[in-house]
């Protein structure tokens, strides 16, 4: 039963589980035997203790980031935690009013502990603290505290719970012993409550870095974005500003994808009848790149490159231009088609297929080999043959035309211009089957790597290899393979003169490279300036990382991480094996395309997107702006079809924090409270013993009250900063300004209107005839004890309630209105003035008849 009181206290809204769990409970529980006792010793003690093991995870169920500016409270998280700035003010403002609670009723601030427990939601641990790492289990209202500093904090402290939390029952908890209230608030994990999470080493060693097992693998995990394709071949943006993706399938069809992860129903181009293509497993054939022009914003146009069969016997592959339609943007106009190249194909295998623009807006063109085994074409193969157009790097001009009528121009530094055996259009040449390449985008701050091009050129029978192309280059097809021979005699030619890959693997790793990018986007920093790829194969994902000081690359396996890495929700930690494609998205964010079958008409291709589970961006640091995109015809909406890690996306939402509204005068109590003097203008009646002679001056009284502390405007934990004014204000949004200038204005006119019926009420209150003199005294003995309520209270209407710092005087501003409350008051004592001294003469009068009557009985009594 203490467990369950224990979830019911700190998970209020799971309290009902708690009591169910606890009701169907067996009570009557069998005691084991001593070998079933001496059994379970023994299994324990065989079993190793498993050290904690790091996942850093934010109340928002999201990874901890940097912050993007520092912070002013919680300073210890400013390197590395869940609070950006915004955050950081909240709490600060939570915390200095909880404060201004406990000055007030006159209770121990226990500021450094308080700010050390609210501060907790900025630790990149608070979802463990406030157990939230687990979806199914609400958040707790208080963070896990080690017994130890929970002791020192009830001993001290106890009696800030009830400002942390409305919780009933841990608010009385807390008045009862320690341990009753300690073993509630502590985490079954001592490694994760709080301040142990502070010195674990394994939780802080390589805090916000990339998580990595025991053999130093990279653990990634990743979100599903789209499914259902039938082998997709690429993924691509226009670079218009809209955020769409462009998906092509082998089979000819290229479908458009919009943010909200939703698929137009019409494809945006449909060349299924002119691509050929075959049902059979591997078939290379097909539609296979595709490109949008640097200014396809303005021109519409874009290139594609597929398989065609010319009279049902020749084999070539085209490349093309279209644009896209005038009527609707998400459609190409079919019509458009404008043929730039055609390349006889002498097998079915090593068609290329990529299509790239440069940096220097020319069209890069990847081409095989021309397929069989071991480039067999002519006496060096066509890779070699400066004069072929297969196994090559072709560089054109698309918005230029030559003299011959080609629809393209040759770029004026093509580095075989002038050798009269070479194709002008080569650009590099010594390739066997280039398959997926990208332009590195560049460092964002740096700009170091921009517009280096890498590419993943598919080996042989030994090795697989990654290029980056350089103009000129030969890259060794058939000389070499990755960084070992396969034809002796070319190999040894002293003429080579080769360009080594950047990384080779061999088959015993995978058999078939796909190249892949170098990461440049916003939301995994940590992935910033590898290059990731993977291999068609085996299924497997690599990375390499360059050491910018000698120009290497070294290799860094890149795994899925486990259960408990990729607990978050909508995170999936397994992929399809057939890693067909990588892509980037407009932002830079990295894609690739997997398929269980890879069969052209197969439709198991998904495309699954990369997440570092370590770390991510600040909240609002990679907001894009996203222009709008008309849309036709119906879409259909994502469904997603993979098995997350936790088979939900619900998040746990926090109960909202305690907020406090602070009365504008407290009443005066024991404690802390420092009185305050202010000099105010106060009308004075001086009173003598028979109360009758009143006499009214004006003069300058101290006065001492008790005043609330107003919480400081100062973003500062330090007394010093705060005294020292040298921080910034914090700063209010302007529609709370305008709304409390509008309340304030609004409460000015009814003191205005409340003024001007007292004033009426007091002018009528002088014609009013007293009904006797007994009744008319006590009225003025009492009118004149109890000053009005605007001269009691004068702050209140005359003097405007400026924001001050703790410890500074008040100083007296006079308001709008404090005339006519000067005015009301001198009607007010003239008024007075003048019922005295009536009251004096009716006074005197009624003395003489006692005097006259006295008189009489005495003579009587003389006379008797």
């Amino acid at each position: 039963m203490t467990s369950m009181w224990r979830d019911a206290a700190l998970h209020p809204h799971g309290a009902c589980g708690a009591v169910l769990r606890a009701a169907g409970s067996d009570s009557s529980k069998k005691t084991p035997s001593l070998s079933e006792f001496l059994l379970i010793v023994s299994v324990m003690l065989l079993v190793t203790v498993q050290p904690a093991s790091a996942h850093p995870q934010c109340l928002d169920f999201e990874p901890p980031f940097k912050p993007q500016w520092h912070l002013e409270f919680c300073v210890e998280y400013e390197q590395f935690g869940c609070c950006d700035q915004q955050t950081d003010n909240t709490i600060a403002e939570r915390y200095w009013d909880i404060i201004d609670q406990l000055e007030v009723a006159g209770y121990d601030l226990c500021a450094d502990m308080l700010k050390d427990i609210m501060c907790q939601e900025c630790s990149p641990y608070a979802a463990h603290l406030y157990d939230a790492e687990d979806p199914y289990t609400p958040v707790r209202e208080l963070p896990g505290l080690c017994f130890g500093y929970c002791s020192e904090f009830h001993g001290k402290c106890r009696h800030v719970v009830k400002y942390l939390t409305e919780n009933k029952l841990l608010q009385d908890t807390s008045e009862r012993d320690v341990s009753t209230f300690c073993s509630m608030v502590d985490l079954s994990d001592q490694d994760y409550c709080y301040p142990n999470v502070l010195k674990t080493s394994v939780l802080n060693n390589k805090l916000g870095k990339v998580a990595e097992d025991t053999t130093g693998c990279l653990k990634l995990c990743l979100t599903e974005v789209a499914n259902n394709l039938r082998n997709p071949v690429l993924m691509l943006h226009s670079g218009d500003d809209t955020h769409r993706m462009f998906i092509a399938e082998q089979l000819g069809f290229v479908w458009v994808y919009l943010r909200d992860g939703s698929r137009l129903e019409q494809p945006f181009l449909d060349l299924s009848g002119e691509v050929i293509t075959t049902a059979w497993l591997g078939d290379e054939r097909g539609f296979l790149g595709m490109a949008f022009h640097p200014k396809y914003q303005v021109n519409g146009r874009f290139f594609i490159y597929y398989s065609i069969q010319v009279n049902s016997k020749l084999e070539k592959v085209r490349i093309s231009e279209m644009k896209v339609s005038a009527y609707d943007m998400n459609m190409a106009d079919p019509s458009s088609e404008r043929v730039i190249l055609e390349i006889e194909e002498p097998a079915a295998n090593h068609n290329g297929g990529q299509l790239l623009f440069g940096l220097d807006g020319y069209l890069y063109i990847f081409t095989g080999d021309g397929g069989k085994a071991g480039d067999p074409f002519g006496k060096y193969g066509n890779a070699q043959n400066k004069s072929a157009l297969l196994g090559k790097v072709l560089r054109i001009d698309v918005d230029g035309s030559d003299s011959g009528g080609k629809p393209y121009s040759i770029p004026p530094d093509n580095p075989f211009l002038d050798d009269p055996g070479a194709r002008p259009e080569v650009y590099a040449y010594g390739v066997r089957n280039m398959w997926r390449c990208s332009v590195d985008r560049g460092d964002q701050v740096s700009g170091y790597g921009r517009g280096r091009i890498f590419c993943g050129d598919v080996g042989q029978n030994r090795y697989e290899e990654v290029d980056i192309i350089v103009k000129g280059g030969n890259y060794g097809w058939r000389a070499k393979e990755g960084f070992e021979c396969y034809d002796m005699k070319l190999c040894y030619n002293s003429s080579l003169n080769d360009i080594l890959p950047i990384f080779a693997y061999s088959h015993h790793v995978g058999k078939s490279v796909t190249g892949g990018y170098v990461y440049r986007g916003c939301e995994s920093p940590n992935l910033n300036g590898l290059y990731i790829f993977g291999d068609f194969m085996s299924g497997r994902i690599m990375a390499l990382e360059e050491d910018k000081s000698t120009g290497s690359w070294k290799e860094r396996s890149v795994c899925m991480g486990d259960k408990k890495t990729c607990s978050f929700p909508g995170l999936i930690n397994q992929y399809h094996k057939f890693i067909i494609s990588f892509a980037e998205d407009e932002a830079g964010e990295l894609y690739f395309l997997a398929t269980s079958y890879p069969g052209a008409t197969s439709p198991y291709g998904t495309v699954f997107k990369f997440m570092d589970p370590s770390r991510r961006a600040p909240p609002g640091k990679c907001k894009q702006k996203q222009l709008p995109v008309k849309v036709r015809g119906k879409k259909v909406p994502f469904t997603p079809r993979e098995l997350t890690v936790l088979d939900m996306n619900e998040k746990p939402t926090r109960p909202p924090p305690r907020k406090f509204k602070l009365t504008t005068k407290p009443p005066v109590t024991r404690g802390k409270v420092k009185p305050s003097t202010t000099t105010a203008s106060v009308t004075s009646t001086a009173v003598t013993s028979s109360w009758v002679e009143l006499s009214t001056t004006t003069t300058s009284v101290p006065t001492t009250t008790s005043t609330a502390v107003v919480k400081p405007k100062w973003k500062s934990f330090n007394k010093k900063d705060r005294k020292e004014n040298k921080l910034k204000p914090w700063k209010k949004k302007e529609k709370l300004n305008k709304q409390a200038a509008n309340t304030q204005k609004k409460k000015q006119k009814s003191k205005e209107q409340l003024k001007k019926t007292t004033v009426v009420k007091s002018v009528s209150d002088k014609v009013k005839p007293m009904k006797t003199n007994e009744t008319a005294t006590a009225e003025i003995k009492t009118n004149a004890l109890q000053t009005p309520k605007s001269l009691r209270d004068p702050d209140k209407v005359v003097m405007k309630k400026t924001p001050q710092r703790k410890g500074a005087q008040k100083q007296t501003v006079p308001g709008k209105n404090s005339i006519k409350v000067k005015e009301s008051a001198k009607e007010y004592h003239a008024f007075v003035n003048k019922t005295l001294t009536n009251l004096n003469v009716k006074t005197s009068g009624r003395m003489q008849n006692k005097l006259q009557v006295k008189r009489k009985r005495a003579k009587n009594a003389k006379a008797l």
